[in-house]
């Protein structure tokens, strides 16, 4: 039989064994998650600064992430590539979300914002008005979404009908049409974002206005997934759109401006005076919302404009509550300390 003095030590030394036990498994499971980071495929025309910002600074790794930027030459590509599971979050203009759930029954959700459009109408040399663009040809990415639909608007306005007055041809995103108006001339304009419009300027090209100025500030990229892709993965969504933000963070704040250039000018491979020019443009004349919050009103005009030009638009603006859940993005800000 035990002694009772033997069963009083082990009484006495369970409890610092169980504690020990303990430690040694939580340290463990905290070598595991650093050992195995989860991997999120970004969808993009174009790799998301923040994320990249957030990449090198170590925060997506502190939130257990690693990232693959699958970089797509034009939205209808990286639709269809999200709509079968080729990739697991977008980020793209969200009126291409709202393309996806009505036009090709894809359902998908808007899950965080991050920008407003700055874009502007880039025409050839010499041309001096809207108006000069009738009969010619005007590049977009897609006809029926976006920065199109913007275009559209604006000669829609001074009285030019797609198809009659001028026509539409997709060529890709911005970078392709830039190269496409340089090649051929008989391109007369397209809507290019910064850096694009800038690098275009310099080079001899002319703006005919910012859409800013054209049709008012208006919501532009954002992130959006599958929704049953966010159902099965919202701890991993909240985590990565937390990084996101804390990233975004970053790129605002005018301490971090040297760095934000230098990326800039690495990432689209631009001379250090044109990417302190993007950096007026985008970050200090407000291109970025503050956390990268989803600007309701500013879809909702988006989501007007789309029912007022696309093809068969009733001109009645669906309710924008079908197409966005900020519950992941209000998950995301919990997460940041």
């Amino acid at each position: 039989m035990l002694s009772e003095s033997f069963r009083a030590r082990v009484a006495t030394l369970a409890p610092r064994f169980l504690g020990a036990l303990a430690a040694l498994t939580i340290g463990v499971s905290c070598f595991a998650q650093q050992a195995a980071p989860q991997k999120i495929q970004i969808l993009c025309l174009a790799r998301p600064l923040p994320v990249m910002i957030a990449e090198s600074r170590g925060i997506l790794a502190k939130y257990g992430i690693t990232v693959e930027y699958l970089v797509r030459p034009t939205s209808e590509s990286l639709r269809n590539d999200l709509a079968v599971g080729k990739g697991d979050v977008a980020f793209l203009a969200v009126d291409n979300d709202v393309a996806m759930v009505d036009s090709a029954g894809v359902d998908v959700v808007i899950v965080m914002g991050a920008e407003s459009s700055e874009n502007e109408i880039i025409a050839q040399p010499g041309t001096k008005s809207i108006s000069d663009l009738r009969g010619h040809t005007l590049l977009v990415d897609a006809t029926n979404t976006a920065y199109a639909l913007e275009l559209k608007k604006v000669l829609l306005m001074n009285g030019m009908q797609p198809g009659k007055e001028y026509q539409l041809k997709p060529v890709g995103s911005t970078p392709f049409r830039l190269q496409a108006m340089r090649d051929n001339k008989e391109y007369a304009a397209a809507v290019m974002n910064p850096p694009y419009s800038i690098v275009a300027k310099q080079g001899g090209m002319v703006s005919l206005g910012s859409m800013r100025a054209l049709l008012g500030a208006d919501l532009d990229r954002g992130t959006f997934v599958l929704r049953s892709w966010a159902r099965t993965n919202s701890d991993l969504l909240a985590r990565y759109l937390a990084a996101y933000i804390e990233g975004q963070r970053l790129l605002m704040a005018p301490a971090n401006r040297k760095e934000v250039v230098e990326l800039v000018m690495k990432e689209s491979n631009l001379s250090e005076a044109t990417a302190s020019d993007w950096y007026t443009a985008m970050v200090q004349n407000g291109g970025y919302a503050k956390d990268a919050a989803f600007d309701v009103q500013g879809f909702k005009k988006t989501l007007q404009l789309r029912a007022e030009i696309e093809a068969g638009g009733s001109g009645a603006a669906p309710a924008a509550e079908k197409y966005y859940d900020l519950s992941y993005y209000r998950a995301a800000l919990a997460k940041i300390k």
